[in-house]
């Protein structure tokens, strides 16, 4: 089964220096029906105005992930790090027993176009981590590339919980198939231009829930950009 949320279906907050779009409730977005999707806990789709940001905040026991489609962000945080996070560029956290850090746009006159991500952890309190791998396009191009795994594979990042994130750009006749195992769930999420998954177009910003498929199917992509995450169907948060 397919279940598509439109972009248009998401919530809205905007703060003037920040525009933002909630896929699962969020801050003041509030959706009983829209909790999480497994252990996915939230897709913020944001847009930061130059040389503004977030002030250094707290997380703990979250597997945090980041990922810039435009633009450029600047990244401190309590365990000394410091890093620019630019296009295809993957930055993730594991904040476990804490961290503090702070997400500020460096440009005087350029927005960065981002998204950050929340997957529940299948441990508690563990040490803080971080990580930051570069996944070049041709390595996503007209293939879903993996860049997110429990393990590590294939030079992906580590994440503690049962989730896989892949990564691809489509555009016209390119296509792809992911085979998914016996009881597992997947979310698509797609940053930008079109493409069909499983014969359902998606247009910028759509997402789909898929329960009980074998495979998903991308076809008839038009310079997009998605991302896909394979899933235990009894994950943390509501399915």
């Amino acid at each position: 089964m397919l279940e598509l949320r439109r972009a248009d279906e998401r919530g809205n907050a905007s703060f003037g220096w920040l525009t933002s779009r909630h896929t699962f409730s969020f801050g003041s977005y509030f959706d009983p029906r829209q909790m999480g999707f497994s252990d996915l806990r939230v897709i913020n789709d944001d847009w930061v105005q130059p040389g503004k940001g977030f002030d250094t905040h707290p997380h703990q026991d979250m597997e945090i992930f980041t990922y810039v489609l435009a633009g450029a962000l600047e990244h401190r945080d309590s365990m000394g790090n410091g890093s620019i996070i630019r296009p295809g560029d993957v930055q993730m956290m594991s904040a476990g027993t804490g961290i503090r850090h702070s997400e500020f746009n460096p440009s005087p006159q350029d927005p960065v176009h981002l998204l950050q991500i929340w997957i529940v952890p299948d441990r508690l309190r563990v040490e803080p981590r971080y990580q930051q791998v570069h996944f070049p396009d041709s390595e996503k191009r007209g293939r879903l590339r993996l860049i997110i795994s429990p393990d590590g594979t294939d030079g992906s990042l580590s994440v503690y919980q049962d989730a896989r994130v892949y990564a691809g750009l489509f555009d016209g006749d390119e296509g792809a198939t992911l085979d998914l195992g016996i009881s597992r769930h997947a979310y698509v999420h797609l940053a930008r231009g079109s493409l069909q998954i499983n014969g359902q177009r998606l247009e910028a910003g759509d997402g789909a829930r898929l329960r009980d498929e074998t495979a998903i199917e991308i076809t008839a992509g038009d310079v997009a950009e998605v991302l896909i995450f394979d899933l235990r169907a009894d994950g943390a948060a509501h399915s």
